[in-house]
C-alpha cells in the first residue's frame, strides 16, 4: 500500500503494470505453498530446508534481518495513518503504541482472535480505499497508460518494492501454517484453498491500484511528495479539500486498517518460520511439530518480541515512508530463491503426481525466478 501510495505520488500510473505482475506472480506462489501443504502435510520450510543446508542459514539469517526491518517499518506505517487522525502524538509515538498494542493482541496466542481481527480490518479497508479511488475518478486514459512498461528513471526501487509488496514476500510461506491452523489439511481442500488465493489476489492488486490511483491523482499533479515526518498530512488535507473532512477521515481509517493488518499479520507469519526453522534444525519430527510451532511456542513468542521491541532504534532513523520501500524492496530479493525452491519441491516426487506443477505454474515461476534475479542484479551494479 505505501509501495504504491509513493509509487503513484512520484511517476503517477507509470507503474500499474508492476502491481500486475506481482499479483500473479504472487498468485503462483502461494497456491504452491499451499499444493505443498495440502498435498504432503509438511510445512512448506520443510520442502524447502530439504534442498540443501546452506537454505536453512540462508533463511534464518534472512529472517532476522527482515524480521528486524519489517517490525520497524510497518509499525511506523500504522504510525502514519494515526498521525494523521490525531497528531497529539507524533509518528514514532504511535509506533511504539502500535507495537505494544499488537504484541499484547499476538501473545494471546488465538488464531481465532486473529483471523477475526483480520477479516473486520481488511473489510474495512477495502471499501474505504476503494472508494477514495473512486472519489478521485481516474481517466481511463491514465490507468492505461500503466501498462506499458514503462520504467522512469529512478524508478527501480519502487518497482522491487510495487512487486515484492504484492501481498508479502518470505511470509507467503506462512500460508500453510494459516492452512493448518484453519483445520485445512488433505487434498479433498484444493479448490477451496485455490478459490481462496483467488479472491485474494483480485481483491489485493485491486487495492493496491486504488493506492497508486490517489497518490497520483491528489499528489502527483501537484509535484508534493509522501516522505518524511509530515506523513499523511498533506495528502489528508488535499483529499478534504477536494472531497470533504468525512472522506479525509475516511481515507485515514482505511490506511490505518491497512497497516495494522500488516504488523499483526507479518509479524504471525515470521513468528510461525521462526519457530518452524528452529524446529527443524532440531530435528524434531513433523509428528511431533505441534507444540513447537503452535501461536504459544517459546520460540514463537521469543520472535514477536524481536519483531516489536529492537525495531524500535530504526525509528529514530525518521524516514517511515523509506523504511516499507526498503522492506518491499529486500523481500524482493528474496523471491528468486523463493520460485527456484518451489520449482524444485513441486515438481519432485514428494507431490503426488496429480498435485505437481502444471505448465503454468512452471512458467509463472520461472519468469518470477528471472524477473527478480534481474532486477536484483540491475539494483546491486546501481548501488556499486
Amino acid at each position: 500500500m505505501i509501495s504504491s501510495l509513493t509509487a503513484g505520488s512520484k511517476y503517477g500510473m507509470a507503474l500499474l503494470w508492476a502491481i500486475v505482475v506481482g499479483a500473479v506472480i504472487k498468485l503462483a506462489i502461494t497456491e504452491g505453498i499451499g499444493r505443498w501443504w495440502l498435498a504432503t502435510d509438511q510445512t512448506p520450510l520443510v520442502g524447502m530446508l530439504s534442498i540443501g543446508k546452506w537454505m536453512q542459514w540462508y533463511i534464518l539469517g534472512y529472517l532476522v534481518v527482515l524480521g528486524f526491518v519489517y517490525g520497524a517499518a510497518v509499525t511506523s506505517a500504522t504510525g502514519l495513518g494515526l498521525n494523521g487522525m490525531m497528531p497529539a502524538l507524533s509518528i514514532n509515538q504511535w509506533a511504539i503504541v502500535t507495537a505494544i498494542v499488537s504484541f499484547a493482541l499476538l501473545m494471546i496466542g488465538k488464531y481465532y482472535l486473529f483471523e477475526r481481527l483480520m477479516v473486520v480490518l481488511v473489510g474495512v479497508m477495502f471499501v474505504t480505499i476503494v472508494g477514495a479511488a473512486v472519489l478521485t475518478a481516474p481517466a481511463l486514459g491514465d490507468i492505461a497508460s500503466g501498462f506499458t512498461f514503462a520504467m522512469p528513471g529512478g524508478s527501480l526501487l519502487y518497482v522491487l518494492g510495487l512487486i515484492g509488496g504484492v501481498g508479502g514476500t518470505l511470509t507467503l510461506a506462512s500460508y500453510g501454517y494459516w492452512l493448518r491452523d484453519k483445520g485445512y489439511r488433505g487434498g479433498r481442500w484444493m479448490s477451496t484453498m485455490r478459490l481462496d488465493v483467488i479472491v485474494g489476489y483480485i481483491m489485493t492488486p485491486l487495492f493496491m491500484v486504488s493506492m497508486m490511483v490517489v497518490g497520483a491523482g491528489l499528489l502527483f499533479s501537484t509535484g508534493q511528495p509522501l516522505s518524511g515526518e509530515e506523513g499523511l498530512v498533506p495528502l489528508a488535507n488535499v483529499f478534504a479539500d477536494r472531497f470533504g473532512e468525512v472522506a479525509r477521515w475516511l481515507l485515514l481509517i482505511g490506511f490505518f486498517s491497512a497497516t495494522f493488518t500488516s504488523v499483526l499479520g507479518g509479524w504471525n507469519g515470521f513468528a510461525y518460520l521462526f519457530a518452524d526453522i528452529i524446529r527443524i534444525g532440531r530435528k524434531i519430527e513433523d509428528s511431533e511439530a505441534e507444540p513447537h510451532i503452535s501461536e504459544r511456542s517459546p520460540m514463537f513468542r521469543l520472535f514477536l518480541v524481536w519483531s516489536a521491541f529492537p525495531p524500535m532504534l530504526l525509528l529514530l532513523f525518521g524516514k517511515p515512508v523509506l523504511l516499507v520501500i526498503i522492506y518491499a524492496a529486500l523481500g524482493a530479493v528474496f523471491m528468486p530463491v523463493f520460485s527456484g525452491a518451489l520449482l524444485v519441491m513441486l515438481n519432485s516426487s514428494r507431490v503426488p503426481k496429480r498435485f505437481r506443477n502444471r505448465w503454468l505454474s512452471n512458467t509463472i515461476l520461472s519468469l518470477s525466478l528471472v524477473i527478480f534475479a534481474v532486477l536484483g542484479v540491475i539494483k546491486l551494479i546501481d548501488l556499486f
